[in-house]
């Protein structure tokens, strides 16, 4: 790893052009063999490392990079454009390192927050199920004895599964007077007689290693304990962090469009990258279902241009087409679905 990358941020130009050089240089012309392979790389997540992509957003005292969410977003979206395991499974670390920045207890800050936003220590999380209607699918039960939690369900959508150190999980407090209030902890990724994962095989992004986690009376210490905030609280602050992901669709649709040379694609990027920067949470369901459905339809005219050969397992179009496939469920809320649904009228 390159030590001054992390030391300093340096000039925000800077940053985005050493993102630029990589994923130009290495990320995309190894897309191909990142699909196919069983799981991600270790030297593929160092790279990111080393242009300092695992703390975009923490403190530079830290080892991050300290930017803002909207230069973070130019670069979520030219890594997307070259290769979508490598952010998908960067997203899931970046919304740990920004709660330690900001919620979670002083030890945890210290152990924690500089070896993640160097790459050193590695993340995933666990927080999918909040989103589905219904009863909790993974629920927190006071443990009076020491103060910590005891842990049942499962989460249903962990990427980075023997690549990641830690995973974030959210689970829902049990007790009826909590009004189901959030316990929000950092769990070590390490199966054993009370947490096991089951592989998912996905039909893109396979390589992100992603799994399901079930928990079966998980003990929890209060020290591993990040944060508990009421559930109403995290769905307002849900519904206003929905942007970033629409920067999957955008790289991915920008790469279609460079694939094919001038189109009205090219007028579609911009507008629905100015749609997203200006939605509010409650027309960001639109904007991103607009970003999605962009991504479907930029990647089914490589398809077409290409011919018969863009469906052999050697093209970039038909690895472009599965992932847009994915990013139409990929961070899926209830709204963004019905949105989805209603410009196909369906």
């Amino acid at each position: 790893m390159d030590p001054a990358i992390n030391e300093v941020a340096g000039p925000a130009e800077a940053i985005l052009e050493r993102t630029q050089r990589l994923a130009d240089d290495v990320l995309f012309p190894t897309a191909l063999d990142v699909d196919a392979a069983p799981i991600i790389p270790k030297e593929r997540l160092d790279l990111l490392a080393d242009v300092g992509l695992y703390g975009l957003a923490g403190p530079a005292e830290a080892g991050g990079l300290g930017i803002d969410p909207a230069m973070a977003t130019q670069m979520l979206e030219i890594v997307a454009g070259r290769c979508h395991t490598s952010p998908i499974d960067r997203m899931q670390h970046h919304g740990t390192v920004v709660a330690l920045s900001r919620v979670a207890p002083p030890h945890l800050r210290d152990e924690w927050l500089q070896p993640m936003c160097r790459g050193q220590r590695r993340a995933g999380v666990a927080f999918a199920g909040l989103r589905r209607p219904g009863p909790p699918i993974l629920t927190a039960r006071h443990d009076p004895d020491d103060d910590g939690w005891i842990l049942n369900g499962t989460a249903p959508w962990v990427t980075g599964w023997d690549r990641i150190d830690v995973v974030h999980a959210a689970a829902r407090d049990e007790d009826p007077a909590t009004d189901g209030q959030i316990v929000w902890s950092l769990i070590d990724a390490v199966e054993g007689p009370t947490l096991t994962a089951a592989p998912l095989r996905l039909a893109a992004v396979n390589a992100g290693a992603t799994v399901t986690l079930s928990f079966r009376e998980h003990h929890v210490p209060a020290s591993r304990v990040m944060s508990i905030e009421p559930f109403a609280d995290w769905r307002l602050r849900d519904a206003g962090g929905l942007r970033m992901n629409g920067s999957l669709s955008l790289g991915l649709a920008a790469r279609c469009c460079t694939l094919l040379g001038p189109s009205r694609f090219d007028a579609e990027v911009a507008d629905c990258r100015a749609d997203l920067d200006a939605a509010r949470p409650e027309s960001m369901p639109s904007a991103r279902a607009a970003a999605s459905d962009l991504a479907m339809r930029a990647a089914s005219a490589v398809v077409v241009a290409g011919g018969g050969r863009s469906i052999l397992v050697d093209q970039q179009a038909q690895r472009l087409a599965r992932e847009a496939m994915f990013l139409l469920v990929f961070g899926q809320t209830p709204a963004i679905r019905a949105a989805q649904m209603a410009r196909h009228e369906l």
